[in-house]
């Protein structure tokens, strides 16, 4: 049976939840989350987003010409939303300076890494990070504000598509790979990332006022 972005999800369920289902989202959705802990992950996304272009901008470089166009469109949409991630900082007036944590830090040694994979590798990767971010805000359902415009920036039907296409996109390369098992383990890594990055912002500690 060929690996597909669908029999990885259909393998691993407990390791795709921990990625996309956490308290730190929960309490998004339920309002109750701690300003400072939102911050924490608002400040550290932003890193990991920089990290990420390079990230897309290797994957071009190795994709087939039939893949270009959606890696193009996706650059694009990061370009805003580091901007979008900009203005949002200064509206909680955060430094953007502030180095990483030890967990943005480890994902962005393991996107770096992918340079070094074929290309079946960095199209899984690719997707699966782009598919936690849509599910992870899109599974709680509709979120209050301050959350609300965090909530839809990833889990619009428009973003959905985007990531459906990755998904084809990393299943044609998993077709012609020889072997398969490196972008198994990419996607348990990125599961494995994406959890404990939610934890990295949910453990924030809460100074009283």
């Amino acid at each position: 049976m060929p690996l597909t972005c669908q029999s990885l999800l259909q393998a691993h369920p407990t390791a795709w939840e921990k990625a996309t289902v956490h308290p730190f989202l929960t309490d998004c959705h339920s309002g109750t989350l701690h300003p400072a802990q939102f911050n924490t992950w608002l400040g550290q996304d932003y890193l990991f987003v920089k990290d990420f272009t390079r990230m897309v901008g290797r994957v071009l470089g190795a994709a087939p010409d039939e893949h270009i166009d959606v890696l193009l469109a996706g650059l694009g949409a990061i370009k805003d939303e580091l901007l979008w991630f900009e203005a949002k900082a200064a509206e909680r007036s955060l430094d953007l300076a502030a180095p990483p944590q030890p967990t943005c830090q480890s994902y962005c040694e393991f996107m770096a890494s992918l340079a070094t994979q074929p290309y079946p590798v960095q199209a899984t990767a690719l997707w699966a990070i782009e598919y936690a971010y849509n599910q992870g805000w899109q599974l709680p359902g509709p979120m209050p504000e301050p959350y609300t415009e965090f909530a839809d920036r990833w889990g619009n039907p428009g973003f959905t598509d985007y990531v459906h296409l990755l998904g084809s996109q990393a299943d044609a390369a998993l077709a012609t790979a020889n072997d398969t098992a490196q972008a198994e383990q990419a996607f348990l890594r990125v599961a494995e990332l994406e959890a404990a990055f939610w934890q990295m912002a949910f453990a924030t500690a809460i100074v009283p006022n």
